[in-house]
């Protein structure tokens, strides 16, 4: 019994031996086995425009509000707001009692003036007494013409009625009884980078979007570029202009300006190309030289299509990994495949 016994635990134990020369073989195959394969793509210097995108709220180009000089009573008012207005249209009409009591004030004192400048060419009447007649009359002509200014309100500039604030009949109280806003053309301000302060110049092209046309872009231009800087934000204060003839534009709309400063030399990668990783926002790439990759920190600039403008981390002739990248580890060595 005990000479059986004896004769299975050895052929257990060969069948156990058996099984690990077995295991190890297997790991020895597997082990052989482990070069990733990678495809990769040499990545060279472009031209790329260096576009830069700022937001902005839309203005008109000038707001003017439409009051009387003095108080009384709005006779008429011809306008709505949204109706569009030119410049002189009589937009508003006072009471004109005052200004018919200063008509016959003037009338009297032009023919009073007129009988005394003949008086005056004959030597009737002393230089002086001509001198204070005449400075009465100008005196009464201008309050007259003020009164008339006062009595029918015009606009001084081509444009839409954005505010009225009372109706035809009302005693005028100290708001404005309208307001015309300026809305072609309308503009935009913009904050730059100190940086980019000596790039921007008056009258360089601006291209245009509207968050509620979508793509739809508008043609624009610098117009104005500040001189100081914000001490707060250590940004230019920049104005950009659009002609806006079709009117399409108005005040208070969210816009994206674009400028392009000039198109640099930089490395083009492609987007498959790019780790992002976690927990950070830093980007990677795998670069492999001499059959062996390495992980290498890029800084972004723009999206191209589906590819990424490269600041610095590549250079330019590198062979960058595009697939096989989920394996890779740094330093490791790789199979180059097509």
């Amino acid at each position: 019994m005990k000479k059986i016994f004896s004769q299975i635990a050895l052929a257990v134990g060969v069948i156990l031996l058996m099984g690990a020369c077995g295991d190890k073989t297997a790991t020895t195959v597997e082990e052989s086995e482990t070069v990733c394969k990678v495809k990769v793509k040499q990545v060279y210097l472009q031209k790329v425009d260096q576009l830069y995108e700022y937001t902005a709220i839309v203005e008109a180009n000038a707001v003017n509000n439409i009051a009387p000089l003095t108080g009384g009573r709005i006779e008429k008012i011809f306008v709505e707001v949204g109706d569009f207005v030119q410049e002189g249209q009589v937009l508003v009409k006072m009471e004109d009692n005052n200004l018919k009591q200063s008509k016959t004030q003037l009338d009297n004192l032009e023919l009073t003036f007129k009988r005394l400048d003949e008086l005056y060419k004959v030597g009737g009447v002393a230089k002086s007494d001509w001198d204070a007649a005449k400075t009465q009359l100008e005196v009464a002509r201008t309050a007259y013409k003020n009164l008339q200014d006062n009595t029918q309100l015009v606009s001084p500039i081509t444009g839409v009625i954005s505010m009225r604030n009372y109706d035809s009949g009302d005693i005028y109280s100290g708001n404005p009884v309208l307001q015309v806003q300026q809305i072609v053309p309308v503009k935009m301000n913009i904050n730059v980078s100190e940086h980019q302060f000596t790039q921007v110049k008056k009258g360089m092209a601006a291209s245009v979007k509207m968050e509620v046309y979508k793509d739809e872009e508008f043609a624009g231009k610098v117009s104005l570029v500040y001189p100081t800087i914000d001490g707060t934000t250590h940004t230019f204060p920049v104005e950009v202009m659009l002609q806006n003839g079709n009117k399409k534009v108005r005040p208070g709309m969210y816009s994206r300006v674009t400028l392009n400063y000039g198109a640099i030399d930089h490395v083009v990668v492609p987007d498959v190309a790019i780790i992002k990783q976690q927990g950070s926002g830093d980007r990677y790439v795998y670069v492999c030289k001499d059959n062996k990759v390495y992980y290498k920190k890029v800084t972004l600039g723009r999206r191209l299509n589906d590819t990424y403008e490269v600041l610095s981390g590549v250079e330019d002739g590198d062979l960058v990994v595009i697939a096989g990248i989920s394996k890779l580890k740094d330093g490791i060595e790789v199979e180059i495949v097509k």
